[in-house]
């Protein structure tokens, strides 16, 4: 099964920015991982489940999407280095 999210920044709920790259598959699991960075601090490269990165969180009484697409990633980004 092929899953996939849109590359690009990404807004978490609490207001921090993330570059996102694509989408990997666990090894043993074969479970969908976002590969993404932070745009802060050391801007180490993570993964989180698929799953936990589209769902949605409760802030101040509203549903709001735990990461929320805003803009394509800058020219020389979608590179992990």
């Amino acid at each position: 099964m092929t899953v996939s999210i849109k590359p690009g920044l990404y807004e978490h709920y609490k207001g921090a920015m993330y570059e996102v790259y694509e989408v990997a598959t666990h090894s043993e699991e074969e479970t969908a991982l976002v590969v993404y960075r932070p745009c802060y601090g050391e801007q180490a490269l993570w993964v989180r489940p698929l799953a936990m990165f589209t769902e949605t969180v409760e802030k101040d009484g509203q549903t709001l999407p735990r990461f929320r697409y805003t803009d394509p990633l800058p020219e020389g980004a979608g590179l992990i280095r």
